[in-house]
């Protein structure tokens, strides 16, 4: 392969990268995972079958490629974690600043990635790599909610009489790409709606302080 070459927009090969991964997810989304061929892609990226499968062994990988860009909104290779918004939801000096950044950076990653899930999902049970790639994110969700709160609660800005675990248990399942699909469709919200709901409902839970008696 041809050594990569940078300018302004990044390497080549990152640009040739960008354009296969914006081609899949259009055709993946728009006719579903069975209904796209990698052949169809490369034609849609103006690149050869073979630089596909070069980068791709197969459709299952450049699905999850397609999924793991759409987390982060790009093809750069930077861990959700180190992101701007982040980084603020779990390190700003107010609960006010942390849940806006939550629910606004969160809302837009759904954007970006519940339709994806939604085509990952008719096919996690045939495909092992999705299968795997989903369990992943769904562990993933689960260890960003508790360092999330971990966070508020060591830097005082939430109750002290919250149960935190609770508080968790809860918003890894309330704050899932999957609850989002299922919310937007049932109740036909807006990602707008759905980002003050977000920032409504956590604020709830981060000032309300735990009074039920535990069974």
């Amino acid at each position: 392969m041809a050594a990569d070459v940078k300018d302004g927009s990044g390497t080549r090969a990152e640009r040739t990268e960008g354009r296969i991964v914006a081609a899949a997810a259009a055709l993946f989304l728009a006719h579903g995972y069975r209904g796209t061929t990698l052949t169809d892609v490369a034609a849609a990226a103006g690149v050869s079958d073979r630089t596909i499968y070069v980068r791709f062994a197969s459709k299952p990988d450049l699905l999850k490629r397609v999924i793991d860009v759409a987390v982060v909104g790009d093809t750069k290779h930077i861990d959700l974690a180190q992101r701007e918004w982040v980084r603020t939801s779990t390190s700003a000096t107010t609960l006010q600043e942390r849940l806006h950044a939550d629910a606004a950076g969160t809302t837009a990653l759904f954007v970006r990635l519940a339709p994806l899930i939604a085509v990952a999902l008719q096919v996690e049970p045939d495909e092992p790599v999705i299968a795997a790639s989903a369990q992943g994110g769904r562990e993933g969700v689960l260890a960003a909610t508790r360092l999330f709160w971990a966070r508020l609660r060591e830097d005082g800005l939430m109750h002290p009489d919250c149960d935190v675990d609770w508080v968790v248990a809860t918003c890894s399942l309330l704050g899932t790409p999957e609850t989002y699909l299922q919310m937007t469709r049932t109740t036909k919200w807006s990602p707008a709606q759905y980002q003050r709901w977000r920032h409504r409902t956590w604020w709830h839970l981060a000032t309300t302080p735990d009074r039920v008696p535990r069974p």
